[in-house]
């Protein structure tokens, strides 16, 4: 699975792009960073709603904890700031990935639906499959990060499968 000269492109979809698909954009950046393997992939985030998107349109930056957390494991999410998928945003990327059924429920209503099927929930790839609770609501950052870090270690495993 990849896009153009051989990147595979991911785009990791939230509800509103400020915690958990912002937080698996730059952890997943840092495994592929890790591994040596930057030139190979294209990795992003999105939102499902225009709620963070702003009277400005310039998009909400990465919401204060979730930045923080990302800061206590070395990352930076730099300027990172809230967008909205689009219908385009299906042709574009080799793989879509929600956070739970929700996001992947309304990330086919904007794509038009799913006939790739490159739309996936994260934890799908892991061996204890389901959604990843919303931060914003449980305030439970440390678990979010757990379950993207295990999401996105089980991707990026079964990427380099192929």
């Amino acid at each position: 699975m990849a896009g153009e000269k051989g990147k595979t492109r991911i785009l990791f979809v939230c509800w509103g792009n400020i915690c958990r698909s912002p937080m698996a954009e730059f952890i997943m950046k840092d495994m592929v960073k890790r591994a040596g393997l930057e030139e190979q992939f294209e990795i992003a985030s999105a939102a499902t709603s225009d709620e963070e998107i702003g009277w400005d349109g310039r998009g909400n930056p990465v919401y204060p904890p979730a930045r923080k957390m990302l800061a206590q494991h070395g990352l930076d999410c730099g300027d990172k700031r809230a967008r909205q998928m689009t219908r385009e945003d299906y042709g574009r990327w080799d793989l879509l990935i929600g956070m739970e059924e929700m996001n992947l429920r309304y990330m086919k209503r904007i794509a038009g639906g799913d006939p790739e099927r490159k739309i996936r929930r994260l934890l799908d790839w892991t061996k204890r499959p389901r959604d990843i609770a919303d931060p914003w609501y449980s305030g439970d950052f440390d678990a979010t990060w757990r379950d993207l870090t295990e999401g996105c270690a089980a991707l990026f495993d079964a990427l380099r499968e192929k």
